[in-house]
């Protein structure tokens, strides 16, 4: 009896250690999933972590070298800053690494992206707009209602009253654009038209941006970015108060005749004759190229005629017609303007760096004359040092180049940085868009996304 009692507790007991066993099992394995997936969710963490840090340092890095050369510029190689970037467009740190790149004319560059490659579009013209692939005459007047500064609707634009009566909670704003985004506000701009395949407006072709229709948006798999009218224009670009030598630019308004002669090098007389032409009517410094300063300065018109706005129809004939000699107006060109810089101006085309889709097909400049252009300054590696020159290239005449000298600079101001962090440690990425405007130091941060 007591032998059949003690074999029964034996077997309980046992039964209860076993259950105890099972049950210690179990929640030492429910500890160590827990423990894992934390272990998972904090390398990942980690590595998000990593690859925003290596993302910052690419956006640094980039910072610094813009802030040196504005400080110390190259005045015979504006295209120093430029290399420079590209030099140190990747870079790799003890826990990450940061690619900054972006694309144009159908190539994949190492650096940022000049702004001032584009457009601006606030400063181009009807007629500009109009040669845009799939622009038509409505979206170009409703473009224009929306950045000038008051209600009066172009032909067949559209102002306040077109968006209140479609129940819209904006208005046109009636002063510059800010963002290149923002013209998807605008009547007729849809997002297709605005971004093509650069959907997200990082000017890097992303995987879903080359796989067709698997997923948005739909693309060409073919390997080249379509960014849309967001390749054409851009809304940062801004005129710097510095010239290419570092020097404040000489406000022709308000110089004094000293003050060009030193810096122009032209004599007292030819700066007192500059001056006086600058400050009377519309001048426009493309003038310069085709008439003789005291034709000017006495209130006559550019001598000699244009054979077409863009040489379209020029054979590349004609002359100087008493112009400046070509170091005088580089001089000019370079140091002086007539803008009103006190605030911030919608900055001009870099010659060296201006797209050639914007030069064909936008301000509508022969193909001849663009492959010469682009041929020019590709095979200049400090690039031209002055939109003067351009003269003496086969097909460019000073009348052809008063019509679109305008338009360009040889130094730009504002650039978009496109910079990927990748983690050493899990392959997680991180990036960047930062718009960096080095017309003062220290720099300003126009646009900062983060994804």
């Amino acid at each position: 009896m007591n032998t059949h009692y003690r074999n029964g507790r034996r077997g309980a007991v046992l039964a209860v250690v076993v259950w105890s066993v099972a049950i210690c099992a179990i929640v030492v394995a429910a500890v160590q999933i827990l423990a894992y997936r934390q272990a998972t969710l904090g390398a990942e963490a980690l590595g998000r972590v990593q690859a925003r840090w290596a993302a910052r340092a690419g956006v640094e890095t980039m910072l610094a070298i813009m802030e040196y050369h504005t400080e110390s510029p190259e005045v015979d190689d504006p295209m120093a800053l430029a290399r420079d970037m590209e030099g140190h467009s990747s870079g790799e740190l003890d826990t990450g690494l940061f690619d900054i790149r972006h694309f144009q004319d159908g190539v994949d560059w190492a650096g940022p992206l000049d702004e001032h490659s584009k457009l601006n579009i606030n400063k181009v013209t009807k007629a500009e707009l109009l040669n845009v692939p799939d622009m038509s005459p409505d979206v170009a007047d409703s473009l224009i209602d929306w950045r000038d500064d008051n209600d009066e609707v172009e032909a067949t634009g559209a102002e306040s009253d077109y968006y209140a009566n479609r129940g819209l909670t904006y208005q046109p704003r009636n002063a510059d654009f800010r963002t290149v985004g923002e013209m998807e506000l605008v009547a007729g701009c849809w997002p297709e038209y605005v971004r093509g395949e650069d959907w997200n407006l990082n000017n890097r072709l992303d995987p879903q941006e080359n796989d067709g229709s698997l997923t948005w948006p739909d693309d060409k798999p073919d390997g080249i970015l379509d960014p849309g009218w967001s390749g054409y224009f851009t809304a940062y670009s801004r005129t710097s108060a510095l010239s290419p030598s570092g020097e404040p630019r000489l406000a022709l308004a308000e110089a004094s005749a000293e003050d060009v002669a030193e810096r122009t090098g032209l004599s007292q007389a030819q700066a007192e004759q500059l001056l006086t032409w600058a400050k009377s009517g519309t001048p426009k410094l493309s003038q310069l190229l085709t008439a003789p300063l005291e034709t000017l300065a006495s209130g006559g018109g550019a001598a000699g005629s244009t054979a077409g706005r863009t040489g379209r129809s020029s054979g590349g004939r004609g002359g100087s017609a008493g112009a400046l000699p070509s170091n005088l107006l580089s001089k000019i060109f370079n140091e002086c303007t007539l803008d009103d810089l006190s605030r911030p101006f919608p900055g001009r085309a870099n010659i060296n760096t201006v797209s050639a889709k914007v030069l064909e097909n936008v301000l509508d400049i022969n193909p001849r004359l663009v492959d010469t252009i682009v041929g020019r300054r590709d095979a200049r590696p400090e690039g031209l040092t002055s939109v003067i020159d351009l003269l003496g290239m086969e097909g460019i005449t000073p009348q052809i180049l008063s019509s679109i000298a305008d338009h360009f600079d040889v130094v730009s101001s504002v650039y978009s940085i496109t910079s990927r962090g990748t983690s050493a440690t899990t392959g997680a990425e991180c990036e960047m868009f930062v718009v960096v405007d080095r017309s003062q130091l220290p720099v300003k941060i126009l646009e900062y996304r983060e994804q």
